[in-house]
């Protein structure tokens, strides 16, 4: 079981860099006017996406459901695990969110402002410390 464990949190971590990341990417992308770094964002963002926050975050959720399953007796009743479960579906929906706006770029259809991907990159931040004080300290 901890290899698992030690493989989830390697996930997590992938997931993140990416989750963190590519909003930031977004910032400075939505700013860009010239034609040669708006295709070098529009590489990055996709390389970054595709190749780094897909296979971690199936990584992630695929080694969070293993440790769940051989630990389930004791985590179905456990409130804060329920709470995580909730705010991780929450991830599951910015990432998703990231790709709908990594879309709109390839599609040279973006229509927010850099100031809106400053504020949309705040998100996994907060969804990081609220999960990570629920796994340590079990509140509930």
């Amino acid at each position: 079981m901890l290899w698992i464990k030690a493989l989830h949190i390697i996930s997590v971590i992938c997931w993140f860099a990416g989750l963190f990341y590519l909003p930031r990417l977004y910032v400075y992308h939505a700013d860009t006017t010239d034609s040669i770094s708006i295709d070098r964002f529009k590489i990055m963002e996709r390389r970054l996406y595709k190749g780094i926050m897909v296979p971690a975050a199936i990584a992630t959720l695929v080694f969070g459901v293993w440790l769940a399953v051989l630990q389930w007796p004791i985590l179905k009743t456990s409130g804060w695990f329920h709470a995580k479960v909730f705010l991780v579906l929450l991830l599951v929906g910015y990432h998703k969110m990231c790709r709908f706006h990594l879309r709109k770029f390839a599609e040279d259809a973006n229509t927010k402002s850099s100031k809106y991907f400053r504020w949309f990159n705040e998100a996994p931040t907060i969804l990081l410390i609220a999960i990570v004080v629920l796994v340590v300290v079990r509140p509930f």
